[in-house]
């Protein structure tokens, strides 16, 4: 009988499951590519059609390949892009850059609500001094958050 931890490339539940083939699980790539700070939160943003494929809401195990649009609905823009590659595995920052390409009109429509809201971050009056656990807690709930 053999080893349990070893693994064979005939193991394996498709081609390329784990990322360096030529799919990966959508959940699995967002969270490569530092879209999402857990792969849970991607998972739960694709199960709840926050996240689409080609056009097309899909599951979080539905095989993402090269070539893909995927489009990632965000509080005020959609965030669209190509994916180029398929990692193998989360890593820095710049690796997973290169794993997409954002569309240009995703780009103008991100740097446009980042206009708007350090326009509106600006006019909002501060006060002198940070406020206490009282007045963080009175400004969550201003702001609606709690």
């Amino acid at each position: 009988m053999s080893n349990p931890k070893e693994r064979r490339p005939d193991d394996e539940r498709g081609s390329g499951q784990e990322g360096g083939g030529n799919s990966l699980r959508i959940d699995r790539w967002l969270w490569c590519t530092r879209h999402f700070k857990s792969r849970t939160l991607a998972a739960e943003a694709v199960a709840g059609g926050k996240v689409h494929l080609n056009g097309q809401r899909v599951k979080p195990a539905h095989g993402l390949r090269v070539g893909d649009h995927v489009a990632i609905t965000r509080p005020g823009y959609v965030f669209e892009c190509e994916v180029l590659a398929l990692p193998r595995a989360r890593g820095a920052a710049p690796v997973a850059q290169a794993c997409y390409a954002e569309t240009d009109a995703a780009r103008a429509a991100r740097e446009k609500f980042s206009e708007q809201s350090r326009l509106v971050s600006a006019m909002v009056p501060r006060s002198p001094e940070r406020p206490d656990k009282h007045g963080r807690r009175e400004l969550r709930r201003l702001r609606g958050r709690d």
